[in-house]
């Protein structure tokens, strides 16, 4: 396992994932962290992308399933990123994804609501 990481924050998009019916149809913005453990040391030596994870690609994924998806859960949501970035690179070890929602539609509660999910290539990610 690597020590390496790559961190993406702030990944925003508008979705539909809600349990509330009014989530599905009316949608709201969300907001991704991504952390991406990936051995970084060849592309540190040779300054070259391929030698590393083009995370454009990851942003692009993220704001796609958030776009689109129509989970009730954003549990739901977060494993399907997690999952969907995983499938996309096989030299990443793990991935950590968390969804939040910056406005969740709770009366009397201004705060933010967030899942976070660690999924790895092992059976137990650090």
């Amino acid at each position: 396992m690597t020590h390496d990481r790559i961190y993406l924050t702030g990944i925003r998009a508008y979705g539909y994932v809600g349990y509330i019916p009014e989530e599905q149809v009316l949608g709201q913005w969300f907001e991704v962290d991504v952390t991406l453990w990936i051995d970084l040391s060849k592309a540190g030596k040779s300054d070259r992308i391929h030698d590393t994870h083009d995370y454009r690609k990851t942003i692009d994924t993220v704001i796609s399933l958030v776009k689109t998806s129509t989970f009730a859960l954003i549990e739901a949501l977060a494993e399907a990123i997690a999952q969907a970035i995983l499938s996309k690179d096989e030299r990443l070890d793990q991935v950590q994804v968390r969804v939040s929602k910056p406005a969740a539609p709770i009366p009397d509660y201004a705060g933010r609501i967030a899942v976070e999910v660690l999924r790895g290539r092992s059976p137990n990610p650090l």
